[in-house]
C-alpha cells in the first residue's frame, strides 16, 4: 500500500500522454472534475487550460517548459521503474473514482499496461476513455443503462466466472479464460446486470453511456473489489 498523494470526496480525472483531445478532456472533466496529470499528460491539461492539482511520474516524458508552469509542491516524482506511470498515480489517488484520459489508443503496449493496472488496481473503479469505447474493470455487480442492440464485450485477463442479465448470450455457466474463452462482440437485449466472481473481467461498452457509467460505480453503495495482498 502507497499513501495517498491526492485526497478528493469526488471522482478524479486523471489525464495520460497518450491518445486524446481537449474534447476528451472535457468530458471528463465534467464528471470528474479534479485534474491530476499522469507525466506526459500535464501537455494536454495545461493546453486546455486546466491547472493540475498534481503531477505524478518518473517524468520522463514531460517537457521542461510544462514543469516551469506547474508549482514545485504539485510534482511528485516517482523515479523506481517496476511499474508504469499510470500505476504510479493511481495507487497513490484516494477518490471514490477515477476517469482516465489518454490510456487508450496509440502504442498498445501501453494499453495492456494500462489493463493490467486496472486489475491489480481493483479496489479503486477507473474508467478508461477511448475513441468510441469506455474500458474499466467489471465490478462484482454493476447495472447498465444500455440499450437494445448496444455491444458489451467482455475480456478475461484471469480466470472467472458470472453471471448476466440482459445479454443476447447469457454467461451463466461460462468459465472464461484468455487461453480458452473470452466475451467480446456480446450485445444487449435493453438494461444489463453483471455479477462477477473475481475482478479479473474488463468491460468494454459504448462511449456514450460514459455517463450514466461513472454515475453508478462511484455511488458510495456501490459494490468493490478489496485491495489485492501486497
Amino acid at each position: 500500500m502507497f499513501d495517498p498523494i491526492v485526497y478528493s470526496p469526488d471522482p478524479i480525472t486523471l489525464v495520460g500522454g497518450g491518445d486524446a483531445t481537449p474534447q476528451d478532456l472535457a468530458e471528463a472533466l465534467t464528471l470528474a472534475p479534479l485534474c491530476v496529470a499522469v507525466d506526459g499528460g500535464a501537455a494536454l491539461a495545461l493546453r486546455c487550460g486546466v491547472d493540475p492539482v498534481a503531477l505524478i511520474g518518473d517524468f520522463d516524458s514531460v517537457a521542461e517548459e510544462d514543469l516551469a508552469r506547474i508549482s514545485a509542491d504539485r510534482q511528485h516524482r516517482i523515479t523506481e521503474q517496476d511499474s508504469t506511470d499510470f500505476d504510479k498515480a493511481l495507487c497513490r489517488i484516494a477518490a471514490p473514482f477515477v476517469v482516465g484520459v489518454g490510456f487508450l489508443g496509440g502504442r498498445m503496449d501501453h494499453q495492456l499496461a494500462a489493463f493490467h493496472t486496472l486489475a491489480m488496481r481493483c479496489d479503486l473503479p477507473c474508467l478508461l476513455i477511448g475513441q468510441e469505447e469506455v474500458i474499466c474493470l467489471a465490478p462484482p455487480e454493476i447495472h447498465l443503462p444500455t440499450q437494445a442492440g448496444d455491444v458489451v464485450s467482455l475480456f478475461p485477463l484471469a480466470p472467472v466466472s458470472g453471471q448476466s442479465d440482459g445479454l443476447h448470450w447469457p454467461i451463466q455457466g461460462l468459465a472464461f479464460d484468455p487461453l480458452t474463452r473470452i466475451g467480446t462482440s456480446n450485445r444487449a437485449t435493453g438494461p444489463v446486470t453483471l455479477r462477477m466472481d473475481a475482478p479479473a473481467m474488463l468491460l468494454i461498452l459504448p462511449r456514450r453511456i460514459m455517463p450514466a457509467l461513472v454515475s453508478a460505480l462511484a455511488l458510495p453503495d456501490c459494490a468493490r473489489w478489496p485491495a489485492r495482498a501486497g
